[in-house]
């Protein structure tokens, strides 16, 4: 059986082999002799029937198709520490453990180096702008080009990993915009168009329909993505999907395919889901959701079945976590939850989704399937700390010195610090790494200042001249690290 694959369409180191390796052959037909014999009469050909004209999408490119951008990244991909020199089945004195090293490749210090690429869209005129999470991880430097081939270099705003959705800003003014339109009013069959930068090739436009709506993929429980026979390849993450009034609907981010190219199923986040990311970023820096605490499943006819249920529908509960809402709440294993304040949940991924949305605290009424009937059960939305993946990454001249990506802490991790504060480390690379600071560690201050905000670091780095004191937390242990940036 082959393996199948939902792949991101970042395009990464080797655009120039890509382009090089791209012709595509046509076969000739050449002409036929004029006096060339023939046998039969010719057929008759039936009158073609009227057709309707295909979409036009010229005016809509022209109009929109410059608010489209260009974005190079350069960074490191961080390497394991295990990824050590193998161990030779050698004594060190042996003559054959001499030669062998001589073929060893040493692992480089603080990570590999990357340079990708993908597209981006600007949602507004004084610079921000709108791509994938994986378009800009672990990216020390990004560069924003435009159509009319400006270039700026970008700062990340932030980045939430859950549903691949990132923020830059630049500066710059009056700049071209889209239209944001309302993904929910998208019906499948109807026609959109991709614009963006597949294998390096900028301001490409494709075209298609849209195959289905709500879908579900792994590890994307947060996001209905909207699913399009639309032409999506590597270069086009966080390139716009239009429709035929102008609008985006959603940004481009994910394939199923087996050759790791386009094969006819491409998937875009919709725009509502974007736009509550961008604010949130925006606003406090980091992406807040509510969540209930359970494992769910989905339900289906033979449990349905068994559960006296008269039809398949709603979220089945297997798992409760210990402390939760939701088991503060009353809820149990076995329980099918059937609505969330009136309104139905008809899978089980749609629950995610619709607590996720809610802010922390909010007081939520449920109904549930338990027993062979149904009852109301009130619960309280706690945060889903867990699942807290947004990360605001200091890119720009401030992480070019550091090397890190850093989020503010949530409330229950400041308690766990005793009201301390800091920025927590999430992805670490360069000088930092060099240094020893790690994944997990909470910087604490710089050369003796309290760090409160990602601001704050960014404007204490580039104070810091050549070198820097980062205060920092590690597990129950704080530890000044010397930092040496340059």
């Amino acid at each position: 059986m082959e393996r199948k694959m939902f792949s991101r369409t970042l395009i990464a180191l080797g655009v120039t082999a890509a382009l090089a390796g791209g012709y595509v052959g046509h076969e000739l037909v050449g002409p036929q002799p004029a006096n060339a014999a023939t046998s039969e009469a010719p057929a008759v050909r039936p009158a073609a029937a009227p057709t309707q004209g295909l979409p036009d999408f010229t005016q809509l490119v022209q109009q929109y198709g410059p608010a489209v951008v260009n974005i190079t990244v350069n960074g490191t991909t961080p390497t394991a520490q295990a990824q050590a020199m193998p161990q030779m089945p050698f004594d060190e004195d042996d003559p054959f453990s001499q030669f062998f090293k001589r073929f060893q490749v040493p692992v480089p210090k603080g990570g590999v180096p990357m340079h990708g690429m993908g597209s981006g869209f600007i949602v507004s005129s004084d610079g921000y702008i709108l791509t994938n999470a994986h378009v800009v991880a672990n990216a020390s430097e990004v560069t924003v080009k435009l159509s009319d081939r400006h270039e700026f270099q970008a700062k990340v705003v932030g980045v939430d990993r859950r549903t691949d959705v990132a923020l830059l800003k630049i500066a710059a003014t009056g700049l071209p915009t889209v239209k944001l339109g309302n993904p929910n009013s998208v019906k499948p069959g109807e026609w959109v168009i991709a614009i963006g930068s597949p294998f390096g090739f900028e301001n490409s436009v494709t075209a298609g329909v849209v195959s289905a709506t709500g879908r579900a993929l792994p590890d994307s429980s947060y996001v209905p993505f909207i699913q399009t026979d639309v032409a999506v390849n590597p270069g086009n993450s966080g390139g716009p999907l239009f429709n035929m009034a102008g609008e985006v609907i959603g940004i481009n981010s994910q394939i199923f395919s087996r050759t790791g190219g386009y094969q006819g199923l491409s998937f875009a986040i919709p725009m509502d889901v974007a736009l509550n990311v961008k604010d949130q970023l925006i606003a406090h820096g980091r992406v807040v959701r509510g969540q209930l605490g359970v494992t769910v499943q989905e339900v289906s006819q033979p449990l349905a079945t068994s559960f006296g249920m008269k039809s398949a529908t709603g979220a089945l509960v297997s798992e409760i976590t210990k402390g939760s809402p939701a088991e503060r709440a009353g809820l149990q294993p076995g329980d099918v939850l059937l609505k969330v304040d009136g309104k139905p949940v008809e899978h089980s991924g749609e629950l995610a989704r619709r607590i996720a949305e809610m802010k922390p605290g909010t007081r939520s009424t449920l109904e549930v399937w338990r027993n062979g009937a149904t009852k109301e059960v009130a619960v309280t939305v706690g945060e889903a700390k867990n699942e807290q993946v947004a990360e605001a990454a200091g890119t720009g001249e401030a992480h070019a010195k550091l090397g890190v990506a850093v989020r503010p802490l949530t409330p229950d991790e400041r308690e766990q610090n005793g009201g301390k504060g800091g920025l927590l480390v999430e992805n670490v690379s360069g000088a930092a790494a060099r240094a020893g600071i790690q994944q997990g560690d909470v910087i604490l201050a710089v050369n003796g200042t309290p760090v409160k905000s990602i601001e704050d670091l960014r404007s204490l780095i580039n104070k810091s001249g050549k070198s820097a004191a980062l205060l920092v937390q590690r597990n129950d242990a704080q530890l000044y690290v010397p930092v040496n940036i340059g």
